[in-house]
């Protein structure tokens, strides 16, 4: 009977609406309740069989039709109860069961012991529960272990960030600290060569001297590629945004690297097409950089014929922009084919054998694209073997108004730029530098240049000096014991009588931000070790001629 009922559910379930929609509505009419009627129905309609029959057969007696109907009642009211205990109260326990897991309580039910498949649901549902309950139990521990993993995974990284941001913290500082400590000698090294060959040499002498001015000029180029490199990398190198006539820089370039192109009877010329504006914003000193990597590469790998640069304009994207393109043409050996993809790669040349020919450590090429990119340029080569090589880059810039383009063809082909006013005579400066080597070598510069010299050990030396001798421009170096340049050039600052005294930094770190440091600190220019004698004296004169203008313009 139990197994009929429940049968007849399944029934309903196909032809219903979906459970979702059927479990969210609580049953009106039980399956016992419907089953307790039918068999009432029934009963009610066999009693009405014979009451009929006998009213039909004139043998109707009213006590007999009254016990009848009172039989029925009972039996009806006890096949209701058996019915109920037998399938409703299971089902009723197995609908609670549903409700709760849909609930998320998974909690047994209490099962009727019927004997029959109503109490193997029943079971088979608790054991269901266990199974579910089991499995979140299961589940939660793995969420748990899982969110541990995660906690250790997030405090380790945050440790090896940590470590990564001290290690990079460690490395500028010690990158910072090699750039002094290696520049302060070299500067030394250098400044003195200078100083020798500008006396009296047999050419024996003047040969071994400018032999060894070479190899040390190329010790400070290798560490200056590694040390760019390293900023580059960390992100530490920013573009300068400054008006500079991109004339007088080509034919800086060109002038820079005439002697090395005279050496191997090469002919290093340049053309500059008639659009290309004379003054432009942008960063010079990377600028220069670019062209004097992408010439000496070229000299150095050319032993016959020529090395040409071009200058020239591409479409610019705006009239406040102007997109440069240097090509850099060579007649030398030439790159494979399939070495054109690694040459821009660090430590990577061509042909393994060119470092044992040319020297050089594959670092140029690498920092020239870098510092292209950094521009939001593109660099590019051609090349055939035995024919030579083509290097094309394109550098925006910011265009500025009244630049009048062509103007500056004539200096880069070769003419001179005008010279600067002369203060050979007079002229006192203070040199605030802690190491004797590069105290000897800055006076023995500038007196050869006619300036009168007062050193200074440290920044505490300045004021008394300046009380004692009073100068027109001071050279302060940065690192210096007991009182440092940032706060000797504070010193002045504070005292109205060094208000407006020109202050050069001077500094062997060399590293990125050096320069607005020192500008923000209140110094008016900036020198980075090893400062070799033109650029000394160019920035010398360039300050007092500024400090004669000013105050020129005050007294007026």
């Amino acid at each position: 009977m139990g197994g009929v009922g429940f049968s007849g559910h399944d029934g309903d379930v196909e032809k219903h609406p979906p459970k979702s929609v059927r479990a969210s509505r609580h049953p009106t009419r039980s399956l016992a309740r419907r089953y307790s009627i039918f068999t009432g129905l029934l009963l009610a309609y066999v009693v009405f069989l014979f009451i009929a029959y006998d009213i039909y057969a004139g043998s109707f007696n009213p006590i007999k039709a009254s016990a009848l109907t009172l039989a029925t009642l009972l039996a009806a009211g006890a096949i209701s109860k058996y019915t109920n205990r037998l399938l409703a109260r299971p089902l009723r326990y197995l609908q609670q069961g549903i409700t709760a897991v849909r609930q998320g309580r998974l909690e047994p039910i209490q099962v009727s012991r019927t004997s029959d498949e109503i109490e193997f649901v029943g079971e088979s549902f608790n054991a269901m529960i266990a199974d579910l309950a089991a499995s979140r139990a299961e589940l939660e521990q793995y969420q748990e272990s899982l969110e541990e993993l995660v906690r250790q995974r997030t405090r380790a990284l945050e440790e090896v960030s940590k470590k990564a941001v001290a290690a990079s913290q460690a490395k500028s500082e010690f990158l910072a600290n090699m750039s002094h400590e290696l520049r302060t000698p070299m500067s030394g090294v250098l400044g003195m060569l200078d100083i020798v060959l500008d006396s009296q040499l047999e050419p024996e002498q003047r040969d071994e001297i400018l032999t060894a001015k070479d190899c040390a000029n190329t010790l400070l180029a290798l560490l200056n590629d590694v040390l760019d490199l390293s900023k580059i990398e960390a992100g530490k190198m920013v573009l300068q945004q400054v008006a500079f006539n991109l004339s007088s820089l080509i034919y800086e370039c060109v002038r820079t690297l005439k002697p090395r192109a005279a050496e191997k009877a090469i002919n290093l010329r340049v053309k500059v097409a008639e659009e290309v504006p004379v003054r432009v914003m942008g960063d010079p000193l990377r600028i220069r950089q670019v062209l004097i990597n992408l010439l000496g590469n070229a000299i150095k790998f050319t032993d016959t014929g020529h090395v040409e640069l071009r200058v020239g304009v591409e479409d610019s994207p705006s009239d406040e922009q102007v997109l440069l393109r240097f090509e850099v043409e060579d007649t030398g050996a030439g790159i494979p084919q399939e070495k054109l993809s690694v040459i821009f790669d660090e430590f990577t040349q061509a042909d393994g054998g060119i470092s044992r020919r040319y020297g050089g450590t594959g670092l140029g090429l690498t920092i020239t694209r870098r510092l292209v990119e950094l521009h939001g340029g593109n660099i590019a080569v051609e090349s055939e073997v035995g024919r030579g090589s083509r290097f094309l880059v394109t550098i925006p810039c910011k265009r500025l108004a009244g630049s009048n383009p062509g103007a500056g063809e004539r200096a880069a082909d070769g003419g001179e730029p005008a010279s600067s006013p002369s203060y050979a005579v007079k002229e006192t400066i203070l040199v605030v530098e802690d190491n004797p080597v590069n105290q000897k070598v800055l006076a023995a510069m500038l007196r050869r240049h006619g300036y009168r010299v007062v050193i200074a050990e440290h920044g505490g030396e300045v004021l008394p000096a300046l009380d004692q001798q009073p100068a027109s421009l001071v050279l302060m170096d940065m690192q210096m014991p007991h009182v440092d340049g940032f706060e000797a050039t504070r010193m002045m600052r504070r005292d109205p009588r060094w208000k407006h005294l020109p202050i050069v930094a001077m500094t062997a770190r060399a590293m990125s931000g050096d320069r607005e440091l020192c500008l923000r600190e209140g110094m008016d220019g900036y020198l980075a070790k090893p400062v070799n004698r033109a650029q000394l004296i160019s920035v010398v004169e360039q300050h007092l001629h500024a400090a004669d203008s000013q105050a020129t313009a005050v007294s007026s």
